[in-house]
């Protein structure tokens, strides 16, 4: 589940990315958030038929993005999101924005600078303070084949950990 650029709301937030649309910095980061709800009904029935749900980005992104704008903390960017379901393992890739300049595509969204990214990844780096969160990095510069083994091992480990655990909400 990315950024799901078919509903109303999605296609704002695609043409916000692309460059096509201006919103204010508020207004977007509403809209990142008002999509992720979108998909809560969704979710939650697949966990309760016991379904693993695999995100890419969630909250998380949209807190360190928008708090990495400069004008806004960390705590009013998180509000949006209380309550969505918490996820049981978020998995940090890093990389240098070095590394990630040399990647294809990059630079052809709003916010894809280096510059820029620095300041995201601080703020990550704030999130991933929150111990009621299981936050693993995971160095994303190794071969595709050796991230993926990695990333299978560790979530192999906590499907098993949380596999009768109840479904609890984020940031609440």
């Amino acid at each position: 589940f990315p950024t799901d650029r078919t509903t109303e709301i999605g296609q704002l937030i695609s043409s916000y990315l692309g460059r096509e649309k201006n919103l204010e910095d508020h207004t977007i980061h509403l809209l990142f958030s008002a999509n992720r709800w979108e998909h809560v009904p969704m979710m939650k029935e697949k966990l309760h038929q016991g379904i693993t749900i695999v995100v890419d980005r969630y909250a998380f992104s949209g807190v360190a993005f928008t708090s990495a704008k400069g004008n806004f903390c960390l705590d009013w960017c998180k509000q949006p999101d209380v309550g969505l379901p918490k996820p049981d393992l978020i998995l940090f890739l890093q990389l240098s924005p070095e590394a990630a300049a040399e990647r294809g595509n990059f630079g052809h969204e709003r916010y894809e600078t280096s510059s820029f990214q620095e300041k995201v990844l601080q703020s990550f780096c704030c999130l991933m303070e929150d111990k009621t969160l299981n936050w693993k990095t995971v160095d994303a510069s190794k071969s595709i084949e050796d991230l993926h083994r990695e990333i299978k091992s560790i979530v192999e480990e906590t499907m098993q950990e949380v596999q009768n655990k109840p479904l609890e909400e984020l940031w609440k």
